[in-house]
């Protein structure tokens, strides 16, 4: 009998569901968007090291050019070359989508790539960007130096603004733009807000969008919560953003950004990023698929560890107060809270009584907490925001969103939490 060749396997679709039960994230990440047999039966993603892929026939290659320039609706059918797509990118790309419930998702080479990206694609020149303040200082740089440069204008509301500040703000976005010869291109948000951890009300902004200005697109960087504590997508928002070198990453081993939300509004920014060339690399997405897989177990060790920290620091003589999302103080953000977030974070602002020596003396008698700029990785870091972050915004603006040079930004790591509060305890000794 002659043995007969084995078919080629189909790859099996992803599993969402077993019976009428849907999974959950954590349970998706293992696997949803990668099937072995596609890798040689691999049972993790191998790292795909090409800057070009072979396509099966002309057609086949006229097509997927149709889908990557847009003459097709729905983009590339298949993989053409590392500055369109990738394995390794798609699979972080539907990774990214299942955690915030979005359609599609797209991963950058840098949490700035992701927003300067969708910036530009959304706006031309006289038109406004309207959006909530403060944001991370690069981004309100791009906008109020960069994108002006290019006849972009903007207006501001506060984090915490009511409905009807948010109205304002919107409508004199609209009579800018209308003076400038544009449009209000994009009302952006970032919430909790770096480094004060001020919240933005979402679903405000959302019904104040809907009633002045419904085709405009609510964008929402959502590094600090997300994807585990807040889910923007379903408060109103269409696109959220992150620097993913954070939570999403949570190694301090990779530096990338993403954004994600409904087709209509990734696949425009698709676009650009195939021209400028703002994608990840092959071994980043890898990592950062390797991240997304512990994401919900670093999270919560890191926001217990947090809930611990802060309450011993409340009681602390030297601390002047916190702005720690579970030990809320004003009733406005404590409603914006309990209404958009599912947990308190592991990212929180310290206000020592002093001010810049105070802080730098705290800061430089630290022997876990390590001194460095970024959040969210399995070690903690503590930094001087006034000093380093934003050091670039104008002292009057940081006066008024409240960034002190007694404010130091501590991001809460995953080790023992005991550990901490006793390198914390013997920091503030020699305050």
């Amino acid at each position: 009998m002659t043995d007969q060749p084995t078919p080629p396997r189909k790859p099996k679709p992803a599993l969402t569901h077993i019976g009428e039960r849907e999974l959950a994230p954590s349970t998706r990440m293992m696997g949803h968007g990668y099937d072995p047999v596609l890798s040689e039966g691999s049972l993790k993603p191998p790292v795909f090291l090409t800057s070009t892929y072979a396509f099966a026939s002309a057609a086949e290659g006229k097509r997927f050019f149709e889908g990557i320039t847009g003459l097709r609706p729905g983009g590339a059918e298949g993989l053409v070359y590392a500055r369109f797509n990738g394995p390794n990118q798609q699979i972080a790309e539907s990774r990214l989508a299942v955690w915030d419930g979005a359609e599609d998702a797209l991963v950058f080479s840098s949490g700035m790539a992701a927003i300067s990206t969708l910036l530009l694609t959304l706006c031309g020149q006289g038109d406004v960007v309207v959006h909530s303040g403060p944001l991370y200082a690069a981004t309100e740089g791009l906008i109020a130096r960069t994108l002006s440069r290019f006849g972009v204008g903007y207006v501001d509301f506060s984090a915490g603004a009511e409905r009807q500040e948010i109205e304002a703000a919107i409508a004199r976005g609209q009579a800018l733009a209308a003076q400038q010869g544009g449009k209000l291109a994009v009302i952006y948000l970032e919430s909790p807000a770096n480094p004060t951890n001020a919240l933005v009300d979402i679903e405000a902004v959302a019904a104040a969008r809907d009633a002045l200005a419904p085709a405009v697109p609510v964008a929402i960087d959502n590094t600090f919560l997300g994807p585990l504590w807040q889910r923007p997508l379903e408060r109103g928002a269409d696109v959220v953003v992150y620097s993913l070198t954070k939570y999403a990453g949570g190694h301090s081993d990779l530096v990338a950004g993403g954004i994600s939300g409904a087709r209509r509004w990734i696949d425009p920014v698709r676009m650009l990023r195939n021209t400028l060339g703002t994608i990840c690399d092959a071994h980043t997405a890898w990592m950062l698929t390797r991240s997304l897989e512990t994401l919900e177990l670093r999270m919560s060790r890191a926001g217990e560890n947090a809930a611990r920290v802060c309450a011993w620091l409340a009681r602390h003589p030297k601390v002047e107060r916190l702005g720690y999302l579970g030990m809320i103080a004003d009733p406005r953000q404590q409603d914006i809270f309990d209404r958009h977030c599912t947990g308190a974070g592991s990212t929180f602002s310290l206000y020592l009584r002093g001010s810049e020596a105070e802080a730098f003396r705290f800061l430089d008698t630290l022997k876990i907490a390590k001194l460095a700029v970024s959040l969210g990785g399995t070690e903690t870091l503590a930094s001087h925001p006034a000093a380093m972050t934003h050091l670039s915004v104008p002292p009057e603006r940081k006066a008024l969103l409240g960034i002190t040079d007694n404010l130091v930004r501590i991001s809460i790591g995953i080790e023992n939490a005991d550990d901490l509060i006793a390198d914390f305890q013997q920091a503030l000794e020699a305050v």
